[in-house]
């Protein structure tokens, strides 16, 4: 199902058990924090603050932070689901015969569906504020103590292709430095930063509107990693099974999401930048203060009564986890579409993302997991992965011990290990250079003569089906008690 706006997933979400209301005024430095960092780690519900000091706006946090209210966010589908919807679309067999024709319709009628719909008034643009405009009313939040102080950190950021028109959105941190202007974290291998690059090159501003909550799976969709000049908001459409719903913005030639809560419109002007950070990550470390472009806020339209949408970054397990792991499960049919041999992949959570991911193949030929590492390295932001492990399609890569046990005993570091040099996330305190050093890649499969091993390769210790059965009709007559 689609939700109309936020509250209505509140609404869900109080249903469901999965949302606690904070009545106690918070202060939104750093306590609203370690509270929310408390309940994620505890598998805590969502929360909603009230009452935050300094702002008669109540705040949402926590809202993605476990795999039921990830799913709940995307309609009540499970990840699983989703991805074999996916699946379906992208891979749509032309039919022959009339009947199977006729049949296929109503999946071509569901991909045409899923643009965005242009509206002509909106419930975001309620109230508009084109004369001093201010980010103070709203409780934005300043998350770890060294940090260089407030952030906005859950925005849909919303551009344009200057040359082709097509619209980005993604989610881009925005370091607050007064009440109308803030940084503009976008990283240099991010579609809003290239659209920046070529309104630079062209001497021109770049327009550029923020928008805070509205359905979840509109946010979501922001941290999706679709490939360039693929709108985002028709993803969004794709995963609520529902277009989404657009407005044109008051003083920029940009279209956002209609059922926003919030809705920040302005510029970012060439050669600009300002230092921005430094800002606690979900490395689990501060990610380094730098020079990012500066967005002007010049109209702010919302709600008669918003709610203000934020998340915490951190040591994980934090709210970003499960979006990401969301992902990793929505982008399997994506993959190997690309890479059929791909059984499964799994971020585990000490990677963050970016720092390792396990990949399960179908084995079939010499070197055929190298060839899968180098084929990931090359694939929009999978490039960034610092250490990928290869291993045969019978292992289930879910299981981190698994994993291990398997690189334990089936590497020889000098025949199976691949050091490659290319790009890597920005927030890799450890690489030589910023945004570039080595990879690894480790192949954990089993190895063929073909690939050189001349030895004998042992059998895995496994009990035959039929005493694994007879155990288990038989386990109340032993007296045992696991």
């Amino acid at each position: 199902m689609a939700y109309k706006d936020l509250s209505e997933f509140i609404q869900r979400l109080e249903a469901a058990g999965q949302l606690q209301r904070i009545k106690a005024e918070v202060d939104p430095e750093l306590e609203i924090t370690e509270i929310t960092d408390r309940v994620t780690k505890a598998g805590g519900p969502a929360l909603l603050f009230e009452k935050v000091k300094g702002s008669e706006i109540p705040l949402l946090i926590n809202a993605f932070g476990s795999f039921e209210r990830m799913a709940l966010a995307l309609g009540g589908r499970s990840l699983e689901e989703i991805a074999q919807e996916i699946e379906r679309l992208t891979k749509p067999a032309v039919p022959e015969s009339i009947i199977e024709k006729i049949k296929f319709i109503p999946t071509l009628l569901k991909l045409a569906n899923f643009p965005p719909r242009m509206v002509s008034s909106a419930p975001c643009q309620e109230v508009i504020i084109k004369d001093n405009p201010s980010l103070d009313k709203f409780p934005i939040i300043k998350c770890w103590p060294l940090d260089g102080g407030k952030f906005i950190t859950l925005p849909i950021v919303f551009t344009k292709n200057p040359k082709s028109g097509t619209r980005n959105a993604g989610m881009y941190r925005l370091h607050v430095y007064d009440e109308r202007t803030t940084g503009m974290h976008w990283h240099t291998h991010h579609d809003g930063a290239r659209h920046f690059r070529l309104n630079s090159e062209m001497g021109r501003r770049t327009e550029v509107a923020v928008t805070l909550g509205g359905d979840p799976a509109i946010t979501y969709a922001a941290t999706a990693p679709m490939p360039p000049d693929i709108d985002e908001m028709m993803f969004a459409g794709l995963l609520r099974n529902k277009p989404v719903e657009m407005v044109k913005c008051v003083t920029i030639d940009m279209e956002v999401n209609a059922d926003a809560e919030i809705v920040l419109e302005g510029y970012v002007a060439p050669g600009e930048t300002r230092l921005e950070g430094p800002f606690g990550d979900h490395t689990g470390y501060y990610s380094l203060a730098d020079q990012y472009p500066v967005f002007h806020i010049t109209c702010i339209t919302h709600r008669r009564n918003p709610i203000y949408p934020t998340t915490i970054v951190g040591k994980p397990p934090q709210e970003d986890y499960f979006m990401g792991k969301a992902t990793e499960r929505i982008f399997l049919p994506l993959v190997k579409l690309s890479l059929p041999e791909v059984v499964d992949f799994n971020m585990p959570i000490f990677g963050v993302f970016h720092n390792c991911i396990f990949v399960s193949i179908d084995k079939q030929y010499p070197f055929h997991a190298r060839k899968v590492m180098h084929a990931i390295w090359g694939m929009g932001q999978l490039m960034f992965s610092k250490i990928i492990v290869v291993v045969d399609k019978d292992v289930n890569v879910q299981d981190t011990n698994e994993v291990l046990w398997k690189v334990g005993n089936n590497v020889d570091p000098k025949r199976d290990i691949v050091f490659v040099e290319g790009p890597l996330d920005v927030l890799d305190h450890s690489a030589p250079l910023p945004q570039a050093g080595s990879k690894m890649g480790i192949d954990a499969t089993k190895k063929w003569p073909e690939e050189g091993f001349a030895r004998e390769w042992p059998e895995e210790i496994k009990m035959t089906p039929y005493i694994k059965e007879l155990v288990d009709g038989r386990w109340g007559e032993y007296g045992i008690s696991l």
